[in-house]
């Protein structure tokens, strides 16, 4: 589903909820009917969540506009998330959720600004958005980190991803994860996760280590070695306990690892 498509769904979405919900009527026309497309929706929701004392919502929107006109590919990888939490969230009933309610989408967007900004050199304000979303979302995802498309963060709180890690797509994240280092080491020195891989509930996973593709962490796993691609891992430390079923579990979001052993 691409990008106008799913801008389509949103207004749908919309105008059934303005009609149905008078509640929802202040809210919905703000951020959604007046929003000139996909993009706008963006920046004016993300304002209004992020604005407050460090920044005020005019200023953030503005910031979250440019970028949005300068890297149209975060618009796309957002619209990609976007899709992967309807479809693979079994409590998210709506487009619109996500874009409204769900922190996890809406700190993984406000990430990407952040990224943008990092690679632009402009560090300041790439960390001050970074420390906003994690008093805000409670989840601190570094601006430097490198993240793919297709994400599904959910519930999002206690969520930690490191300076160094990269993050493939179609990855699954349950709330807890750390993608941490093990010390005080510097240089590289956090997670390298697959594609489809699906991290369980505060599943931790620490230092230069590589998680291959379509590969599942158990719950509360301490991952400290490679993890090969489409194996199982749980436990403290972690090690095989079997092979997901599936090519990608991120995408059928299975959390009991022991339907896995072989």
């Amino acid at each position: 589903m691409n990008v106008e498509e799913i801008e389509q769904k949103i207004r749908c979405e919309a105008e059934k909820l303005v009609h149905d919900e008078p509640l929802s009527v202040l809210m919905i026309t703000e951020q959604i009917l007046n929003s000139k497309n996909f993009a706008a929706m963006l920046s004016v929701t993300l304002s209004c969540q992020l604005a407050g004392e460090v920044i005020d919502r005019t200023e953030l929107e503005k910031v979250f506009g440019i970028l949005y006109l300068k890297y149209p590919e975060l618009v796309t990888c957002a619209g990609k998330d976007l899709y992967a939490t309807v479809l693979r969230d079994p409590a998210c009933t709506s487009f619109l959720e996500p874009l409204l309610f769900f922190k996890g989408f809406q700190g993984l967007q406000a990430y990407r600004a952040a990224h943008a900004l990092w690679l632009e050199g402009r560090s300041f304000p790439a960390k001050m958005l970074q420390s906003i979303i994690s008093r805000k979302f409670g989840m601190d995802i570094h601006p430097a980190a490198k993240i793919g498309h297709g994400l599904l963060i959910d519930h999002a709180t206690n969520i930690v991803i490191g300076e160094t890690a990269v993050v493939g797509n179609n990855v699954s994240f349950l709330h807890g994860v750390t993608l941490g280092g093990t010390g005080n080491e510097v240089g590289d020195r956090h997670p390298k996760i697959g594609n489809g891989v699906m991290l369980g509930a505060h599943a931790q996973l620490l230092g230069n280590i590589h998680i291959g593709d379509g590969a599942k962490i158990g719950a509360g796993a301490v991952v400290v070695s490679d993890v090969p691609a489409h194996t199982t891992y749980a436990g403290v430390p972690a090690v095989q306990v079997g092979k997901p079923h599936d090519e990608m579990p991120s995408f059928n979001m299975q959390q009991d690892f022991t339907r896995d052993c072989e």
